[in-house]
């Protein structure tokens, strides 16, 4: 049992960042937009919100922090494609690029240094209980806002009219624009959104997972993000599914380090992205049998309404 809640435990922390930020480029590709930017906003959020926590010594305010981080790079990328009408494939790679080197600068006088990490949730006696106490009442803050996001973003997207405009206006710009809907308006305002939960995502590495700064320590987990939003098919709860499922196969090598099988630590380190390569080529081939055109939702070749 002991073992077990081990391996939940240790599920649920690394696929919180991955649920987080591929959450928000569910909703940006929603809305038609294709951000391939998401591990630089994730690794800008990390070094923005790990300088926000250490300067002032709270956990909130280095969330915040890494927010608007994500949000001013995703702000960059939203001038380039939708101002400027700028390719968003080779957007979203210069935004990658240039949030590792942001990250780098932002960070360089943070390495070394160590925070106290977000505060875990304790009940008494309900926390305390066996098995479920810890894993579904000892969770930290981001744990339970990854969940309410998810359960948000569904409402949003399929109980509102807000929700089914921004569907709209990612399945057929041009007839949305036709009838009124501000195009521009609704996909900036989705991309800045992606940008924050893009930027929450890789500050919750620095403030929970591990409590201190390294350069790189996203280590291509918003490349997983930008693979989950596919393999969910853009649904919201299917999304959150493969987050943790991801998430178990990223700390897999860590188990089976520990119970002694004799696999190279190697390979189980590449495990998560050859799990991606693995699921877009699968997804990939029963389209193809299917038939079926590639979604609206991929943001491929969309040029804005002005």
């Amino acid at each position: 049992m002991e073992f077990a809640e081990a391996i939940l435990l240790t599920i649920i922390t690394a696929s919180t960042p991955l649920l987080l930020a591929a959450s928000g480029e569910l909703v940006v590709e929603r809305a038609g937009v294709l951000n391939l930017g998401v591990e630089g906003m994730m690794i800008v959020g990390a070094a923005c919100g790990f300088g926000g926590a250490y300067l002032t010594g709270s956990i909130a305010v280095g969330a915040l922090c890494g927010i608007l981080g994500g949000m001013a790079l995703s702000a960059i990328f939203a001038f380039l494609t939708l101002g400027l009408a700028a390719n968003q494939v080779a957007s979203g790679l210069a935004l990658t690029i240039l949030g590792v080197g942001l990250a780098g600068l932002v960070g360089a006088g943070y390495v070394g240094q160590k925070i106290d990490g977000a505060a875990h949730l304790y009940i008494p006696y309900l926390t305390d209980i066996p098995f479920l106490g810890r894993v579904l009442l000892g969770q930290n803050a981001f744990v339970y806002f990854s969940i309410a996001l998810i359960v948000g973003i569904w409402f949003f997207l399929y109980r509102t009219r807000a929700g089914l405009v921004l569907r709209a206006v990612g399945d057929n710009h041009t007839s949305a624009h036709a009838l009124g809907y501000p195009v521009l308006k609704i996909r900036l305002l989705a991309v800045l959104f992606g940008g924050g939960c893009a930027g929450l995502g890789g500050a919750y590495l620095p403030l929970a997972y591990t409590p201190f700064w390294v350069s790189g320590m996203t280590a291509g987990r918003g490349w997983i993000a930008l693979a989950l939003v596919v393999f969910a098919s853009w649904l919201p709860f299917r999304l959150m599914i493969g987050a943790y499922l991801f998430g178990g196969i990223t700390i897999l090598q860590l188990h089976a380090q520990a119970i002694g099988l004799g696999i190279p630590s190697q390979l189980m380190s590449s495990l998560p992205y050859l799990a991606t390569i693995v699921v877009l080529v699968a997804i990939s081939w029963m389209r193809g049998r299917a038939g079926s055109p590639a979604p609206a939702s991929l943001g491929l070749a969309f040029v804005p309404d002005r």
